[in-house]
Parts: C-alpha cells; sequence; structure tokens
C-alpha cells in the first residue's frame, strides 16, 4: 500500500482468470491463444491487402482499416495479462501500469465505436447518394474523421485515471477480470464514487451510446432508400454491402452493452458470467471482424484469393 497525501493506494491489483477453474487454465488458454492469433494475423492481413490493392483504396477500405488498427490494439493490450495469467498465474499489476491499460482499453473501445459509426454513414451515403459519395467522403476527409475519432476517444477519458487516483482504496484488491476496468477499480475503493459513476456514464451515454442512437438512424435510412429501389435485385445489392458491417456493429455492441449492465447493475450476476461477456467483448471482435470481411466482402476476398495465388506461384 502507498500513501500519497491523504489518499490510501494500493501498490498493485490481482487479476483473476476464470473463476472456478483455475485448474484448467492451461487448457483453457489454448482457445484463447488460437483466438488471439486469428486476431493478429486476420487483421494485419486485411491492413496488408488494403495496402497493397489500388482498387481498395475507396472511404469504405480505409475506415476498415482503422478497424483492423483498433482491433490489434485491444488485442496488444489485453494478451500479455490473459496469457500471463493462464500460463504463468502471473496475477499481480502495478497500480499505475493498470490505470494505463484500463485507458487504452477504453479509447480502442471508443475509436472502435465511433469507427463503426463512420462506416456506417459511408454505406448510408453509397446508398442513398452514389454519384456524390466520391466528392463527400473524400482522403482527406476520411483522414480528418479518423483524427477527431482518436481526439475524441482520448480527451473524453483523460480525467479518468486522475478520478480513480484521487480515489481511496482499502481491504480488496482483486479484479474481477484478467484485464482493467474501469468500473471494476471504482468498485474497490472505500470512498464516494459518484463523480466517477456520473462521469463514466455521461461519457459512455454522449460518444458509445450516441454512435449506436446514430448507427441505427443511418439504417432506417439506408432500409427507406432501399425500399425505394426500382427492381428487388437491387434491393439485396444495396444490402448485401451492408452485411458485413451489420455483423460488425452486433459483434460489438451486444457484449460491450452486456458488461456495461453487469458492472453497473448485476450486483447478483455470478462472477463466471461476468467473465465470460467481458471475454466475449475483447477477445471475440478483434477476431471475428476480419473473417467476416474476408468472407462478406467480395472485393476482399477477391484480393485475399489474388494474394495467396501469387504466393503459391
Amino acid at each position: 500500500w502507498e500513501f500519497n497525501g491523504s489518499f490510501c493506494q494500493p501498490s498493485a491489483f490481482l487479476m483473476m482468470g476464470i473463476p472456478g477453474l483455475e485448474a484448467l487454465h492451461h487448457w483453457i488458454s489454448i482457445p484463447f491463444c488460437a483466438l488471439y492469433l486469428i486476431a493478429l494475423l486476420g487483421n494485419s492481413m486485411i491492413l496488408f491487402i488494403i495496402k497493397k490493392t489500388q482498387s481498395l483504396h475507396e472511404p469504405m477500405y480505409y475506415f476498415l482499416s482503422m478497424l483492423a488498427v483498433t482491433d490489434l490494439g485491444l488485442v496488444l493490450c489485453t494478451l500479455p495479462t490473459t496469457l500471463g495469467i493462464f500460463w504463468f498465474n502471473m496475477r499481480r499489476i502495478g497500480f499505475d501500469a493498470c490505470l494505463t491499460q484500463m485507458y487504452f482499453i477504453h479509447i480502442l473501445s471508443f475509436i472502435e465505436s465511433s469507427v463503426l459509426l463512420a462506416m456506417a454513414f459511408d454505406r448510408f451515403i453509397a446508398i442513398s447518394h452514389p454519384l456524390r459519395h466520391p466528392s463527400i467522403l473524400t482522403k482527406t476527409t476520411v483522414i480528418k474523421i479518423g483524427l477527431a475519432i482518436v481526439l475524441r476517444g482520448m480527451v473524453s477519458l483523460l480525467p479518468i485515471p486522475f478520478l480513480l487516483k484521487r480515489l481511496t482504496y482499502c481491504g480488496k484488491t482483486e479484479l474481477s477480470h484478467s484485464f482493467c476496468f474501469h468500473p471494476d477499480i471504482m468498485n474497490l475503493a472505500c470512498a464516494d464514487i459518484k463523480v466517477n459513476v456520473f462521469y463514466g456514464m455521461i461519457i459512455l451515454l454522449s460518444t458509445v451510446g450516441m454512435d449506436f442512437i446514430f448507427i441505427v438512424l443511418s439504417y432506417i435510412l439506408i432500409i427507406k432508400t432501399v425500399i425505394g429501389l426500382a427492381t428487388k435485385e437491387e434491393c439485396l445489392k444495396a444490402l448485401n454491402t451492408c452485411v458485413s458491417h451489420i455483423c460488425a456493429v452486433l459483434v460489438f455492441f451486444i457484449p460491450m452493452i452486456g458488461l456495461s449492465m453487469i458492472h453497473r447493475f448485476g450486483k447478483n450476476v455470478p462472477p463466471l458470467v461476468t467473465t465470460l461477456v467481458a471475454y466475449t467483448y475483447l477477445v471475440i471482435p478483434p477476431a471475428l471482424n476480419p473473417i467476416i470481411y474476408s468472407i462478406k466482402s467480395s472485393h476482399i476476398h477477391e484480393a485475399l484469393l489474388r494474394a495467396l495465388w501469387r504466393k503459391s506461384e
């Protein structure tokens, strides 16, 4: 324990693996290693293909590159502590290191949410105003959107580590996950956390919450446009370009909303359920997104097959 003026802080926190299954951690690490490997290789492959294929230098694929970079960041944030617990039972993480990991996990989550919104906006413009799409989403505009997304995440979350450092901690130092999560750390404090709760809720609703609402509105407008198309084939063709994005949105938002609700309202939820939802939120989307886009996006699929064909020659 470290005393900082009137504040009492633990020198470290203890992270948990999967409660009740500690004896099986070595075996459980096998599917986690597979998921992390798929996420690292899959997202790196997406970035490589988009960079090397000139025909993919379009707004849709620039946003997909941002999504892949964000997913790689999430994987690299959680992989060391998760596999450290499963392989070596390294449960201890320093207080400042925990706050740093938490900050980057939340930033990257907020960035992913915003990138998914930008991709929804891209699909809306491409379907509703196809002739104006190149002039609206120019390369400069895409870069500006990317910078705005990163800055919004960094600035909105900057106070969180300082709000946690001002708290007094006592007694429990055991976290619920194999990574650091803001509500998890906050609930270990034996001080008034109303400011933390209020600020966390405001930021979550004004960023991820608003992103989700605008994504839904984008698809309402897309459906409205598609219904007005002349033939059934045109309708299906237009909607088919959105399937990958819809899957990515569902894979990201469902576990994220579930984990947020559990931490705020699910006091009686079994620890195993909380842990599984947390892993689903942070491990599954980075692994599934490259698979979804490789299968459903014909351009990515064709570029991948061409790249593999060249290597086999």
